[in-house]
C-alpha cells in the first residue's frame, strides 16, 4: 500500500528544510524545499516501494538547490555602494554564525556535511550527489568538519 504523500513531507520535511537551508541560507531555503516536494509530489506515483525515500527526496532537493544557485548566480547585481543596513537581530542569533562558517566551506564540502550530518544520507550516496567517489564524500566530509572546528569553534570555549 502506498503512504500518503502528506506522511512523507511530515516525515522528511525537517531533514529536507535543514539540508535546504545549510546549502543555500534561510532567505533561498524555502523556495528550493517547496519545489522539491512539487517535484517529489509529481514523481510520488512512479516511486518504486523498495525506494530510499529520505535519500530520494534529498536528491531531489539537492537538484533544486543547484538550480537556486543558477538563478542566484545569474541574477543582476548592484554596481554600486549598498548602505550597511542589518537584516537581522543581532541579540536573537538564530545560528548566523554556524550559517557563515558553512558559507565559507568549499561546495563540496559544505555538500557532504549537509547531506551527511542533516540528512544521514551515506557517503556512496553523497558521493553520487556530489559527482565523485564514496571516498571523496568521506574526505569531503571530514575535511569539512575540521573546516568548520577551526572556524566556527575557534573562540569557543572549550
Amino acid at each position: 500500500m502506498v503512504r500518503p504523500f502528506e506522511e512523507l513531507v511530515v516525515e522528511h520535511g525537517p531533514v529536507v528544510w535543514r539540508v535546504c537551508r545549510a546549502l543555500l541560507g534561510p532567505d533561498d531555503a524555502e523556495d528550493a524545499w517547496s519545489e522539491t516536494f512539487v517535484s517529489a509530489l509529481r514523481a510520488y506515483p512512479d516511486l518504486r516501494s523498495e525506494s530510499n525515500v529520505r535519500g530520494w527526496l534529498v536528491t531531489i532537493a539537492h537538484h533544486k538547490v543547484v538550480d537556486q544557485a543558477r538563478r542566484t548566480n545569474r541574477a543582476p547585481r548592484p554596481s554600486g555602494d549598498l548602505p550597511d543596513i542589518p537584516t537581522w537581530d543581532h541579540q536573537h542569533d538564530d545560528g548566523v554564525e554556524l550559517r557563515t562558517a558553512l558559507e565559507a566551506l568549499p561546495t563540496k564540502q559544505r555538500g557532504a556535511v549537509a547531506y551527511r550530518y542533516l540528512a544521514d544520507l551515506s557517503y556512496f550516496d553523497i558521493g553520487v550527489l556530489l559527482q565523485s567517489s564514496e571516498a571523496a564524500a568521506r574526505r569531503s566530509a571530514a575535511d569539512g568538519i575540521a573546516n568548520l572546528r577551526k572556524t566556527y569553534l575557534k573562540g569557543a570555549p572549550r
